[in-house]
């Protein structure tokens, strides 16, 4: 298994200020909002269940899949003290998978919802704690991939981006029709997300490094592709399922970077990440639930973030860099 850096454990950074009006008998008040990057396996869950434990209001959680008992656990005693739980769980894909959480949740007093079917498949992996804070995953909470699987989630406490976040919550608790809001660094599948990495991808100018599990997606592969051809460093890290063998030669042949983890490596390589620019100034890095495929991008539920705290894009950097060090090139 490739080496990890030590430094790769889970921080807190400042993402910005909003103040009040400012009055002559007080200074300021001020919001900070922050985000905390988790990176996995490294981290461990235990960031997630402390967010859960956290509650003393409200938790509203959109989960592909859920089979971690802990996670039931904590939210069936938040429901017992009485915080409003919400839990709209996948149906289409992982009914089955799904089955056991949802009896369990709704047996405890929590709300718990199918995900609407009109979507190919409800993919999004967030969890929303007294409408303060917003875990947005690429995880999945079961827990025989957390060991093996590179995963990252952000908590975020940005007020832009946690209200957009419930306002969509809202709706599919509902089955509502909705154009989620973009807050202020979302992409959400099956709406805005294609757009937003595209505009990614094409604004680069220096570098791009890219973790996904899927590569299926023409429109992404051919502005990789592009990339790489007017001059930007393109390496991407992935493991090889052997799905994708056109697609990766695309990419070789254009000039892309490419390391592979065969499946029964002891890391694959789940994250759902994009790092453009690195170390200019207009570096920015998407995290978030979204593969690389026409399914993932256009017709799911998904969601992600694009961020550019240079804290957080430091550890994604190393992360990345020790990931692509440790495949196989090809």
């Amino acid at each position: 298994m490739p080496h990890r850096p030590a430094a790769l454990c889970g921080f807190t950074v400042l993402l910005g200020l909003a103040c009040l009006p400012w009055t002559a008998q007080a200074a300021p008040p001020v919001h900070r909002a922050s985000v905390t990057l988790v990176t996995e396996p490294g981290d461990g869950l235990a960031p997630i269940y402390a967010l859960l434990d956290s509650a003393g209001r409200s938790i509203d959680m959109t989960m592909y899949e859920l089979s971690d008992p802990r996670v039931t656990a904590l939210l069936d005693q938040a429901a017992a003290r009485g915080v409003a739980v919400r839990v709209i769980l996948d149906q289409n894909n992982e009914q089955r998978a799904n089955t056991d959480a949802y009896q369990d949740l709704a047996a405890s007093g929590v709300q718990v919802h199918w995900a609407n079917p009109a979507y190919a498949c409800t993919h999004q992996k967030t969890i929303t704690v007294d409408g303060a804070t917003s875990a947005v995953m690429s995880l999945n909470l079961t827990p025989r991939y957390y060991a093996t699987s590179r995963d990252f989630a952000v908590l975020t406490t940005d007020p832009g981006d946690v209200a957009a976040i419930e306002a969509t919550f809202d709706a599919d608790f509902e089955d509502a029709p909705n154009d989620p809001p973009a807050g202020d660094h979302l992409l959400w599948s099956p709406t805005n997300a294609q757009a937003g990495l595209l505009g990614l991808i094409q604004g680069a100018t220096a570098t791009l490094a890219v973790e996904n599990e899927e590569m299926s997606n023409e429109v992404i592969v051919g502005a990789l592709c592009d990339a790489a051809a007017r001059g930007v460093a393109v390496q991407v890290a992935m493991t090889d399922r052997g799905s994708y063998r056109r697609q990766f030669a695309q990419l070789r042949d254009a000039g892309v970077a490419l390391a592979f983890y065969p499946p029964s490596a002891p890391l694959y390589i789940h994250a759902k990440v994009l790092l453009a620019d690195y170390g200019t100034p207009g570096a920015r890095a998407f995290i978030g639930s979204e593969n690389f495929s026409v399914a993932s991008l256009t017709r799911n539920r998904e969601l992600g973030l694009v961020l550019s705290d240079p804290g957080l894009l430091a550890s994604l950097n190393a992360t990345f860099a020790s990931d692509f060090a440790g495949g196989t090139p090809r």
